[in-house]
């Protein structure tokens, strides 16, 4: 299963998406069958990171980069323990890896957690078909090869609009973030709806203290942990899933400074009065270019969100911060006055360029007023 070859050995595997397209590819991570909402990556490095990111429960990632395991996989860069997509689908995929980081290959990785992977197939017709007519639910199989039979099941998997997801990679115990600060300057709560490592160790590294909740935690909770300031994580599924935050997060704007990103974003917003929507296909990706409405400076961000935010009915005091340049979607908001802020995208840039590391100094400084 080296780049580029099919070997006699490899074990042929079918990827059917539910408008009747049909892939047949090779196999490699697990054998089985999965389903899950197909959605395309645009970044040409991290795939660890992608794979291992919760904000993809739910959903099978096609990468549009075409090489795919070359660097292998290492403990250091996991933003979580475990994988978190349904499947991988790749063009070529590599399974000698040449870094001197890597510790396996991406395929006993994929084995470990019981995740299959497709390569072999033309990933750009895949993608555009995706471009055209949005993001299409999928299964992925090794075990029944018959198109017609794949096709019905591909019809009956869930819509992603309507499924609270972060309530099944959220945490399920509040815990503190095993890394100290070196010089402890504040204490964070974190919400965790599927928060990924490198955003904790960014906290930590702006000096704080973090504890990690989950979803369901209690603004009284919350605010009995004494914390000098509220992290709102990314995570998957819909927002307005999240029906147990809405009222907490009522409880806590306006009390502590509150910064949210991704998921956050959204529930933030929910429960400041706007509204949330599907997205065609997606941002997914580490080069979606986003304007600082205050600043008229352009970021390159790092972006995994199906949904994005309407806050035209939020009170007046609440500014848009940052706008999407690909589609002009809303990608940041705050009210200084309230002390809350959020983005849309994923500011620890985990993969991506550092762009947009400021906003934690921004939610330290905050901290620091409060």
């Amino acid at each position: 299963m080296s780049t580029h070859t099919k070997t006699k050995a490899a074990i042929k595997a079918l990827l059917v998406l539910e408008n009747g397209s049909v892939f047949e590819g090779f196999s490699f991570g697990s054998l089985g069958e999965r389903t899950g909402e197909i959605v395309f990556n645009t970044a040409m490095t991290g795939y660890q990171e992608i794979i291992t990111d919760p904000s993809y429960k739910g959903q099978m990632v096609v990468m549009t980069y075409p090489q795919i395991g070359n660097t292998g996989i290492n403990h250091f860069d996991d933003e979580s323990d475990s994988i978190h997509i349904e499947g991988l689908i790749v063009k070529d995929y590599c399974d000698t890896p040449s870094s001197w980081r890597s510790e396996k290959n991406l395929h006993h990785f994929l084995q470990e957690f019981n995740v299959p992977g497709i390569f072999g197939i033309d990933t750009r017709q895949l993608t555009r078909i995706l471009r055209t007519e949005g993001s299409l639910r999928g299964i992925l199989s090794t075990q029944d090869l018959n198109p017609n039979q794949l096709l019905a099941k591909a019809k009956n998997i869930p819509l992603m609009t309507g499924q609270n997801l972060a309530s099944k990679v959220t945490t399920s115990k509040i815990h503190e973030f095993k890394e100290r600060p070196a010089t402890l300057k504040h204490h964070v709560v974190a919400f965790d709806f599927g928060i990924k490592t490198s955003i904790l160790k960014k906290l930590v590294l702006c000096g704080s203290r973090v504890t990690v909740v989950p979803s369901h935690t209690t603004a009284q909770d919350v605010l009995d942990l004494n914390p000098d300031g509220i992290f709102l994580s990314n995570g998957p599924g819909d927002p307005a899933a999240v029906t147990e935050m809405i009222p907490t997060l009522k409880s806590l704007i306006g009390i502590k400074p509150i910064f949210g990103i991704c998921l956050g974003h959204q529930i933030l917003a929910l429960a400041l009065g706007g509204k949330t929507h599907k997205l065609k296909f997606g941002h997914h990706g580490a080069n979606h270019p986003v304007r600082n409405e205050k600043t008229k400076a352009i970021e390159i961000t790092s972006q995994n969100h199906n949904f994005v935010v309407d806050i035209s009915a939020i009170h007046k005091t609440v500014q848009v911060t940052h706008i999407n340049l690909n589609d002009h979607t809303v990608e940041g908001f705050e009210d200084l006055d309230r002390k809350l802020f959020s983005v849309q995208y994923h500011p620890e840039s985990s993969p991506g360029p550092h762009d947009s590391y400021y906003l934690f100094d921004q939610f330290t400084k905050l901290m620091e007023a409060q």
